[in-house]
């Protein structure tokens, strides 16, 4: 118990000397309003959990108001048992709202002509309204193989298979030198890029690599991870923090509470994408108090 008390104090300094935006108090008359309307577009018909686990790691994450657009022509569910927090709808009436301050589009979106459709609705929602875009997952995939205008404040979160994808070489290339991939897909989208995998790269759409992660451990390489980094970062988006400082931010988090729920017995074996998201809000929390 010592040592895991010396832990949650050495991880409140680092989130308040590392990333001083994220650990800002909330006014006491804040709203749910003052917090951001993340929109998580995806779940296509067998792959519903993937928009999920964003969808509730956005909501934990501290997005005061969290949209679920199911990829499919009509919803599958009425609400969400676990989760009667998210406002759900099909992608189709989402994407129309503008209303939203983050759109995150991927995380189970599929591969079909309907997929790609709503990923180019989805970015020119974001550029008609000036809000945030992340992609992930098949977003990524389709990205790679169709010729797309993307805005100014996007950003790619690859892990690399997804990146040798972008960049039309092997996923031994991309991981032989990171750091020029990284930077290289940053350039040729014009994006910031989150590529995932052991110490995660943070880069500018420049080409510059702000951020090399140093937080984490093998239970992140779980079923939905990237997913709950996905919701996570688009919940500080939401939060209005900057692009690259929410990038960074939300790295480190997705990490450290993977280091946390090792640090309780609970994993890194069989630790599961929505344990994950549990203690992102409780190192929310922590760093702010």
């Amino acid at each position: 118990m010592a040592d895991l008390s010396r832990q949650l104090a050495q991880w409140q300094h680092t989130a308040r000397f590392r990333f001083p935006l994220l650990v800002k108090p909330r006014a006491e008359d804040s709203h749910k309003g003052t917090f951001g309307t993340v929109a998580v577009l995806g779940s296509a018909a067998g792959m519903a959990g993937s928009g999920v686990l964003a969808a509730s790691a956005a909501l934990k994450g501290g997005a005061g108001k969290v949209w679920l657009g199911f990829a499919q022509n009509s919803l599958p569910i009425p609400y969400l048992p676990n989760y009667p927090e998210i406002m759900i709808t099909t992608a189709a009436q989402l994407v129309q709202r503008r209303d939203i301050s983050v759109y995150a589009i991927g995380c189970g979106l599929g591969m079909s002509d309907a997929s790609r459709q709503l990923l180019e609705q989805t970015t020119a929602a974001a550029i008609h309204t000036d809000a945030p875009l992340l992609l992930d997952a098949d977003a990524l995939n389709l990205l790679a193989v169709e010729t797309m205008f993307l805005p100014n404040n996007v950003v790619l979160t690859p892990h690399p298979l997804e990146a040798a994808r972008l960049l039309d070489i092997s996923v031994e290339e991309v991981q032989g030198n990171r750091y020029l991939a990284a930077s290289n897909i940053a350039e040729r989208y014009g994006s910031y890029v989150v590529l995932k995998g052991a110490k995660t790269l943070v880069c500018t759409p420049d080409g510059r690599i702000v951020y090399e992660n140093d937080s984490g451990n093998p239970g992140l390489a779980t079923a939905g991870s990237g997913d709950v980094l996905s919701g996570l970062l688009a919940a500080l988006l939401a939060q209005h923090l900057p692009m690259q400082d929410a990038a960074c931010a939300a790295v480190w988090m997705h990490g450290t509470a993977a280091e946390l729920l090792a640090a309780r017995g609970i994993g890194p074996i069989g630790l599961t994408a929505g344990e994950i998201a549990d203690a992102v809000r409780e190192l929310r929390n922590l760093a702010a108090g």
